[in-house]
């Protein structure tokens, strides 16, 4: 493969570019490391529920998450926070920068002096996604930063059957989605 080819493939597959995946990437994984490294648990976002409900309820189930809780409600508020701060500098144009293009999709509305970025997914869909995908990594015994990223990276057998099954089912669920017209 010439190097013409391969730069001509990556143009392709990446139009907007390939540094801010990267960048990205090493973000996550440094963050997975120090949470790693300071609490001996790997990462996941999937536990949040469980972990959160041991708050109120002392069912079994629930009083597993007693030792981890806090410090798993403040890597899931972390996660808020942060697309919070990207919707209202990035993808609202507030800040701009040659890593980041602006938004393709959506609309920027002014909401109390401060002009966002706001998605043109009705908000039942956002909600009834947010169910499955919850449903869904309790059923898969974690998520796609469990198993991607910390179960992946440890060679994780079931890690890697779990993210085989959850990107073949999202290639065929946005492929339907695709051929039968559905738009946001």
């Amino acid at each position: 493969m010439t190097a013409t080819l391969i730069v001509a493939m990556f143009a392709e597959l990446f139009p907007n570019g390939i540094s801010h995946y990267v960048i990205g990437g090493l973000l996550v994984g440094l963050g997975v490391a120090v949470i790693y490294l300071g609490t001996g648990i790997p990462a996941g976002a999937s536990t949040f529920l469980e972990s959160t409900l041991s708050y109120g309820s002392s069912l079994a189930r629930f009083e597993r998450y007693r030792a981890s809780r806090d410090w798993r409600v403040v890597f899931t508020l972390g996660i808020v926070a942060g697309a919070a701060v990207y919707a209202l500098t990035f993808q609202s144009g507030l800040l701009s920068s040659g890593l980041q293009p602006g938004a393709t999709t959506g609309e920027l509305r002014e909401v109390g002096g401060v002009t966002i970025w706001l998605t043109e997914v009705q908000p039942w869909r956002l909600f009834l996604g947010g169910i499955l995908i919850g449903i869904g990594t309790r059923l898969g015994k974690g998520c796609t930063s469990g198993h991607g990223v910390c179960g992946v990276g440890s060679a994780s057998g079931a890690s890697f059957v779990g993210v085989t099954t959850f990107l073949l089912v999202a290639i065929g669920v946005a492929q339907l989605v695709a051929a039968t017209g559905v738009s946001p």
